[in-house]
């Protein structure tokens, strides 16, 4: 998994460093609060965005280039998914070894459940229980002792195949799923370096009073906890405060309560935080933590135009959109283990047709690429747009 940098990137970004103060590449401290924090991995790059620096650089726009290798020199997550288990052993040992020996915590995104996606832009994962469990074992042999966090399958709670008509009467591949991620956490989670964090979509999405149960069936009270944002675009009071509300209605709900009396994103905050008051007393060191996603959120979620579309995707590929808060595994709050960059920014989340007949994006005029490849475009949009801004200005 790990790529060598290019002789030629080593250049340009001491070159570039020297304008406009890029970060060095492979390991980065985690700003938070309280000013520097532990460090988190940076892995290297998708090489298309090395390659788009050096077209930007050729071309004399050494500050978009300088911008795209500052996006890709900040610590964020590596995804795993669709490798056989023999290869997923290996890649994953390599990047807790490299994030090892720069005293670094790796952030790994697994992403290989049966049915991912409900077979959408970003299909595939494993065919059955069984090979899933095979190449989970593999991950945890790759991961060994190493200091690593987990973000357990994007969307494998929040879009179970229930809720996009892919399960039978009797609910079997919802069953099968929530056993998948039982197995996952049980497998990674005593790891002794591990924490695993299980997935609740965003605060866009799904009530508390939906995803509470969704996480308890999906084995939350052995893991670290629970992640949100993955992907999206929601904005970091908007994730702190989802967070805070499900880790105290699993809280609640640990102790007896009824999880449909749990307040949820929708409710006026000081009517939430009044009944957490009264119902709510277990400390924080005892309650789920959770981490979020600020890849992409620094100018929070897309609006999009009134009526301009039969199905808008606010999700997929949103114009105009900046890189948000830089990861920390310090964040001033009891309950937030991290921020973190779980999308990798500047990849593409696939074909956004938006209701239309395609075959552009009708609100870029291009033709988007597929799920995970490098989208030019978007990643300067996300460089230039970037709140707190990713380049000092002179």
């Amino acid at each position: 998994m790990r790529r060598r940098t290019p002789t030629w990137l080593a250049a340009l970004s001491l070159s570039l460093a020297a304008l406009f103060a890029v970060p060095p590449a492979h390991a980065a401290e985690a700003s938070g609060a309280a000013g520097r924090g532990p460090a988190l991995y940076v892995p290297d790059a998708n090489p298309a965005a090395y390659r788009q620096a050096l077209d930007l650089a050729r071309a004399g726009r050494l500050r978009d280039a300088a911008g795209i290798l500052t996006m890709v020199n900040t610590p964020q997550a590596v995804w795993f998914g669709d490798q056989t288990p023999a290869e997923v052993e290996r890649q994953v040992r390599e990047v807790v070894r490299d994030a090892g020996r720069d005293d670094a915590t790796a952030v790994l995104a697994l992403y290989d459940i049966p049915g991912r996606d409900c077979s959408n832009y970003s299909a595939g994962g494993a065919a059955n229980t069984a090979e899933y469990e095979e190449w989970i074992d593999a991950v945890a042999r790759g991961i060994g002792h190493g200091d690593t966090i987990v973000t357990l399958e994007p969307d494998a709670l929040a879009l179970l195949p229930s809720d996009c008509g892919q399960d039978d009467a009797e609910g079997t591949k919802t069953a099968a799923r929530y056993t998948e991620v039982n197995y996952a956490v049980d497998a990674l989670e005593p790891l002794s370096g591990t924490r695993v964090y299980l997935d609740t979509g965003h605060p866009g999405w799904h009530t508390v009073d939906s995803i509470v149960p969704r996480l308890i069936k999906g084995g939350v009270a052995r893991a670290s906890g629970f992640y949100t944002n993955a992907s999206n675009y929601n904005t970091d009071d908007a994730n702190s405060w989802y967070g805070k509300l499900i880790s105290s209605c699993l809280a609640y709900a640990a102790g007896g309560g009824d999880v449909a009396a749990c307040p949820s994103q929708g409710w006026p905050r000081a009517d939430a935080q009044a009944w957490l008051d009264t119902h709510v007393h277990t400390p924080a060191s005892r309650m789920k933590h959770f981490v979020t996603d600020s890849s992409r959120n620094g100018r929070g979620p897309w609006t999009p135009p009134a009526g301009k579309y039969t199905d808008a995707q606010d999700w997929c590929n949103p114009p105009d959109r900046g890189l948000g808060a830089r990861p920390t595994l310090r964040t001033g709050d009891p309950l937030q283990d991290a921020r973190l960059w779980i999308k990798t920014p500047g990849e593409s989340d696939g074909l956004c047709l938006r209701g239309t007949a395609g075959p552009q994006d009708p609100e870029r005029g291009t033709v988007d690429p597929d799920a995970g490849d490098w989208f030019p475009q978007q990643a300067l949009e996300l460089a230039r747009l970037a709140n707190p801004p990713l380049l000092q200005t002179s």
